[in-house]
């Protein structure tokens, strides 16, 4: 059953199947990267081994493996008997000790490659709808952009700035795009928005969105282009800031 102190859709996105080639790693990467998010929240209960596995589509076992892994994170705790299971633990550190095991993961090439696939799928959406947004998508990108800085939480401004992104592939009325920021988010957020954010960026992401909007609003499809890719851009400079650092041994 679902959490009912989770959206629906968050929910939804985190438990949807894998693909085929997923295994134990992914399903932990994929639960480690909502506790840390703050999708799952502390003290949680997560679905049984075998529900999770059916939502996966990967073996019970597999399932099994994955929340080993979880536990010796402390990402978990795990209860026997009667009323037991596997409960959501939030990282004291605010998810760096998990952002920083995601950066080394990746190498520079890879990490390029993100970067340049975020790039060119947000100037799209952010041009498209210069040409396409209606009054109302405007309104709501408005109002998207100032929720972000006013967010409080790491987890709140994660979701604040994926929800911008969001709305901006909508407002160019392509169900592509979307599904593509959709897919982007789940792949990266975590490294942009936490990257970022460790940074010590609050006002840059909001001032960006504002110009994106305007440009947007006035029908500027060149401008919302140059925004977006500027926006972007200078998340993945965090990100690769703290990949440089975690490759060094270096500390934020």
């Amino acid at each position: 059953m679902a959490d009912s102190s989770l959206a629906l859709g968050a929910y939804a996105a985190v438990f949807a199947p894998l693909e085929a080639q997923g295994r134990a790693e992914a399903v932990a990467r994929r639960l480690g990267e909502a506790i840390t998010l703050g999708l799952l929240p502390d003290g949680s209960p997560l679905p049984s081994e075998s529900d999770l596995a059916d939502r996966f589509g990967v073996a019970t076992v597999t399932v099994r493996e994955a929340l080993g892994a979880l536990r010796e994170d402390n990402l978990i705790r795990t209860r026997r008997g009667r009323g037991g299971g596997s409960f959501v633990r939030t990282p004291a550190d605010g998810g760096e000790g998990a952002l920083r095991a995601r950066l080394r993961r990746l190498g520079l090439g890879e990490l390029r490659d993100l970067a340049d696939h975020y790039t060119a799928i947000s100037a799209m959406a952010a041009e498209l709808a210069a040409l396409r947004a209606d009054s109302d998508d405007v309104r709501r990108l408005r109002e998207l952009a100032v929720a972000v800085p006013a967010a409080g939480t790491r987890s709140a401004r994660w979701r604040s700035e994926g929800n911008f992104h969001l709305e901006l592939a909508a407002s160019a009325q392509s169900a592509r795009l979307t599904r593509e920021e959709m897919a982007l988010q789940s792949e990266v957020g975590m490294l942009l928005w936490l990257s970022h954010a460790q940074a010590g960026e609050a006002t840059a992401p909001a001032d960006r969105h504002t110009e994106i909007v305007d440009a947007v609003a006035a029908g500027d499809p060149d401008a919302a282009r140059r925004s977006a890719e500027a926006h972007v851009q200078e998340m993945f400079a965090a990100v690769r800031l703290l990949h440089r650092q975690v490759w060094t041994g270096r500390s934020a």
